[in-house]
């Protein structure tokens, strides 16, 4: 074991994986010799050379094409969009050719690729650095959606992503790429914990798609999250001193139903809490499929705590972001507790 943040345990994966198979390439903006925006590449292009760890031009429709004709001829690339906020312009080749590639062939072609993208805001980088974009991804047939919240859990979704012969949209919230902290918007200056690190094998590990996290086992109330907000969502049930389930949903496409449903119909009670805006956030399905499974074990209406329905703000940062104050307020009014 090693002691990682989420940016070596993700850099960690690469190696490993890229040490393994000597398909598996990586390609983006400043990936190779600068090592990343946030250095998740960082002296991989020195290990393995050029032609593995390849620089691309500022042409997100570009990377993900070249990557989907990579896929096709036998690679296994993984791309990295710089900004999850800048993956739009690549967003038709997403979905008009890589999430269709396998059902449009019959089942004879695949084109494994994995997009890795920084999500989520709490670094002061306004509208165009802050989004998060993941509902819109679960949407699209034939793509897997991953967002892990520790170390451990990022090198090992993905390492199980890059092997997987399904294109996926590997999100990292990049506000706990140094490690976790609990969302107090009162103290933005020392947001870290004293312990940023988690335990990590050095060596190769897996961690299959499609499989929920309990973080912390409760029997008052379940609070269904996932990123960033797993840790604030400690922090916010510690503050109201409820006995509360927590669950890293982790894989959000394929979900993972049952762990959910199990959990719900224990504890009766039910909270959902993610960064991104409210209005058809990912939370929304939760909500259904939480509803639709355990309605007649419910005894309060489900609560949802998330991002605004607007841009995300500069100025107003902690005020957007669901910080432990708001989900201890959403926690209060599901345990009706005053």
């Amino acid at each position: 074991m090693a002691q990682m943040n989420m940016i070596e345990a993700i850099r960690s994966g690469l190696d490993v994986l890229m040490d393994k198979d000597p398909n598996v390439v990586i390609m983006g903006e400043d990936v190779g010799y600068f090592g990343g925006v946030f250095r998740c590449t960082d002296g991989l292009q020195r290990k393995f050379g050029e032609h593995r760890v390849i620089d691309a031009p500022i042409a997100e429709g570009g990377i993900i094409g070249t990557a989907i004709g990579m896929g096709l001829n036998g690679l296994r690339p993984v791309a990295e969009i710089q900004f999850a906020d800048y993956i739009y312009p690549g967003f038709d080749q997403v979905v008009s050719e890589l999430a269709r590639i396998r059902y449009r062939s019959g089942g004879d072609f695949f084109s494994p690729v994995t997009i890795r993208t920084p999500c989520g805001g709490g670094i002061r980088g306004g509208q165009t650095h802050s989004q998060s974009p993941e509902a819109i991804f679960t949407h699209i047939s034939g793509i897997k959606v991953v967002i892990p919240s520790n170390p451990y859990d990022a090198k090992g979704l993905l390492i199980s992503s890059i092997e997987s012969d399904d294109p996926v949209v590997f999100f990292e919230p990049k506000r706990i790429y140094n490690g976790p902290f609990d969302g107090d918007p009162e103290n933005p200056a020392v947001p870290w914990t004293s312990h940023p690190k988690g335990d990590v094998p050095k060596g190769y590990y897996s961690i299959p798609l499609g499989s929920a996290e309990i973080v912390e086992e409760g029997s008052e109330l379940t609070i269904i999250t996932y990123g960033t907000l797993v840790h604030v969502a400690q922090a916010a049930a510690k503050l109201v001193g409820v006995d509360a389930e927590i669950i890293d949903v982790r894989t959000l496409s394929p979900l993972d139903t049952t762990t959910l449903e199990e959990s719900v119909k224990k504890t009766g009670r039910c909270l959902i809490a993610h960064e991104a805006t409210r209005f058809s956030g990912f939370g929304a399905e939760l909500v259904t499929t939480v509803q639709e499974a355990c309605f007649y074990h419910l005894e309060a209406p489900i609560e949802r705590v998330a991002g605004w329905d607007t841009p995300y703000p500069h100025a107003f940062e902690w005020q957007y972001f669901p910080g432990k104050k708001r989900i201890a307020a959403g926690i209060r009014k599901v345990m009706e507790v005053q």
